[in-house]
């Protein structure tokens, strides 16, 4: 059973929801506010307001796309790019995946390694109770998020030779 907020409730409601950063890419429906009436509805003291918190500050990263050149971009659609480290998360669950990823992002940065064949396996359709394809749909906002995000330059889609829809390219920044 839910019951309806009180105007201080709502307003300290919409300050938290301001500092929220979705992990999703798709972007938010917005609301706004409830304005908060002109006449208090209890008999309270007055008390000063606190202040608002500041929204949590994001480094400003370069979209994916704008931080190769053409000439990477050719490379990496005709399949001429040899990966130098490939990690395959066949058969692991999300946190082995995640750790894998992890590791994998660490060795590949301490070698200089500059491109990673990230192997995810294609989305398979299916009505639940099958669930598949989980992985590769959190890959996206696991290296956004990873302490290595600010090494990475891009993730592109795999050439066919490498293997296609279920495989990505990771593309870290030279040292």
């Amino acid at each position: 059973m839910s019951r309806a907020l009180n105007p201080d409730e709502a307003e300290l409601w919409a300050r938290v929801t301001a500092t929220i950063r979705p992990l999703s890419r798709k972007p938010l429906k917005t609301t706004s506010a409830p304005e908060k009436p002109a006449v208090p509805t209890a008999v309270v003291p007055a008390r000063k307001p606190s202040p608002a918190p500041k929204p949590a500050e994001v480094a400003v990263r370069p979209k994916p796309g704008t931080t190769l050149d053409g000439t990477w971009d050719r490379k990496l659609r005709s399949g001429s790019v040899q990966p130098d480290r490939i990690v395959d998360l066949h058969g692991l669950n999300l946190d082995g995946a995640w750790q894998a990823i992890d590791t994998a992002l660490e060795r590949a940065e301490s070698a200089g390694d500059r491109v990673i064949l990230l192997i995810t396996g294609h989305h398979r359709a299916g009505e639940p109770p099958v669930q598949r394809g989980r992985i590769r749909a959190a890959v996206h906002d696991w290296l956004a998020v990873s302490r290595h995000a600010g090494r990475i330059a891009a993730v592109r889609g795999a050439h066919p030779r490498h293997g296609g829809g279920g495989s990505l390219y990771i593309i870290l920044r030279r040292q």
